[in-house]
């Protein structure tokens, strides 16, 4: 073995060490549904590398430009040990990417190196959204592959209405869930276009057309199916709907969008300068990938490859010596220990609780729901509150992506603060919203509690949730909700008059339940 490779095999095994957490992030992901591809990504992203490689002939020799890709590395080791000191394995997994940049341009220098950058952006294939991003683009989907379902049904001449991502077929009500959003499809779908894309001998726009069709593609098929389900359903009956769901799952969706893509690259070949066929227009050279592979024995123990690697050695032994500052519990009431008064306000019957499936999905560590009313006053007021002991894995989302598959239409939101009106010392920015569903109207306060800021931004309070983590190590938060519906001889203003009453009465007490 060379001193090259020693080096080389050091560094891997020290990246390992270090992005452990991230790595672990990725294996969980990949055990879900919408991320069951993930294992075949770095393969692939692997094979995409060893093909472009033979463009590139062995360059023995120093050189001098290969700094860049150490700087690269250094960002990466910052990156991760962020991640780690805010218990967010998410970002350490983001930060392996750029080490794999990073060692390539070590490696072979940013001359040669800087063209491989389609296999290691490839990579991104493979990692879970954020959470925030996940849910809002999740919600879309559904909505979007609810509304183009109907509209299919429609042409169909079914008699369909749809309410929220529900949709009703008279004797019955489909509900278009989280797992009928089309992730699962989407982001293989878009995994395999990226190399499709890259593979494709053509002119740019070939290749951007085939990249971005992919969504369109997968949210049609996904309605398409959606539709075909509410045409059983209303032929058939639902009973005929367990085994075309099971039919119509995974795999089967993904070929029917792989052909989709292979015609629209067929037609797109009506186009191009050089007649050709499809196979022609297709790099799907293999020979010689093991030789190419062979090439590791070449990596130079450069001075730029030994400092990488001792600086992450550095980095293993630097984040050893971090004192563990999670194994503290979080001094809070239970949720139970909420008064049932709160000035002249009074809870009117028990506490909701929440059936299993809603209290799956909300994932909270303890959670309040309940009705609040006055003498006097024209509507109750409802409470509702979730806290998590650590969002670094979830954690709470915004109402505003859950009220549209509710059936609620949000016809106005805005961010606003409050904390001059309210008389607070500390900022207090909240969401205020209307909502509505058919002539029923409800205003809606809701911000997210972070360690005592009152934050109305969903992104704002996961970047304060990383900031908190980097300090503390605390990834607890929350989020707090109030409506009330507006009565139909009621202004908005005095609807929300009663909300900024109730919220002067919460604000005294909350902490206690969220620190």
């Amino acid at each position: 073995m060379s001193w090259g490779v020693f080096w080389f095999v050091l560094a891997t095994v020290c990246t390992g060490l270090f992005f452990a957490d991230g790595l672990d992030a990725l294996i969980r992901a990949w055990q879900l549904p919408e991320y069951s591809h993930g294992p075949l990504i770095p393969v692939l992203s692997l094979l995409l590398f060893l093909r472009q490689l033979k463009e590139y002939p062995p360059e023995p020799g120093p050189k001098r430009d290969r700094w860049v890709g150490f700087t690269l590395i250094l960002a990466a080791i910052c990156m991760g040990a962020l991640g780690r000191l805010a218990n967010i394995s998410d970002i350490v997994a983001y930060a392996t990417i750029i080490w794999v940049g990073g060692l390539l341009l070590v490696s072979f220098g940013w001359k040669t190196g800087k063209h491989f950058w389609p296999p290691v952006l490839h990579l991104v294939y493979m990692l879970p959204l954020p959470g925030v991003f996940y849910y809002k683009l999740s919600t879309s989907l559904q909505y979007i592959s609810s509304e183009l379902g109907v509209w299919f049904l429609q042409l169909l001449s079914v008699p369909v209405f749809l309410e929220g991502n529900i949709i009703d077929l008279g004797v019955l009500k489909l509900h278009v869930a989280e797992a009928c959003s089309g992730l699962r499809y989407l982001f293989p779908i878009l995994s395999f276009s990226y190399i499709f894309a890259v593979l494709y001998r053509g002119p740019t726009w070939h290749k951007a057309v085939l990249l971005l069709s992919a969504a369109p593609i997968t949210v049609v098929m996904n309605s398409v199916r959606i539709a075909v389900a509410g045409l059983l359903a209303d032929r058939f009956g639902i009973e005929w709907l367990e085994g075309f769901t099971h039919f119509f799952e995974g795999w089967v969706i993904f070929l029917i969008c792989i052909i989709l893509l292979f015609l629209l690259a067929w037609i797109m070949l009506f186009f191009h300068p050089q007649k050709m066929g499809l196979a022609e227009a297709l790099d799907l050279e293999t020979d010689g990938l093991m030789r190419q592979a062979a090439r590791v024995r070449y990596i130079r123990a450069s001075n730029a490859l030994i400092a990488s690697t001792l600086a992450m050695i550095l980095a293993i032994g630097a984040m050893s010596m971090v004192p563990d500052r999670n194994a503290s519990v979080i001094q809070r009431d239970n949720f139970g220990l909420f008064p049932r008064s709160l000035g002249a306000w009074e809870q009117t019957g028990p506490a909701e609780v929440l059936s299993k499936s809603v209290a799956r999905s909300l994932g909270a560590d303890d959670y309040h729901s309940i009705n609040l009313a006055k003498p006097g006053e024209a509507a109750q007021v409802g409470f509702f509150s979730a806290w998590y002991a650590d969002q670094s894995k979830g954690g709470v989302h915004s109402p505003e992506i859950c009220l549209p598959g509710a059936g609620w239409e949000i016809a106005w939101l805005e961010r606003t603060d409050i904390t001059e009106k309210l008389g607070s010392d500390t900022p207090f920015k909240i969401n205020r919203a209307i909502i509505q569903k058919g002539e029923t109207r409800m205003m809606v306060f809701y911000w997210f509690e972070q360690k005592g800021r009152k934050i109305a931004w969903d992104f704002a309070a996961k970047f304060y949730l990383m900031v908190d983590g980097i300090a503390t190590g605390r990834t607890d938060g929350a989020l707090v909700r109030l409506t009330t519906l507006i009565g139909p001889n009621e202004t908005d203003a005095e609807a929300e008059a009663r909300l900024m009453e109730v919220l002067s009465e919460v604000n005294t007490v909350i902490p206690r339940f969220i620190p």
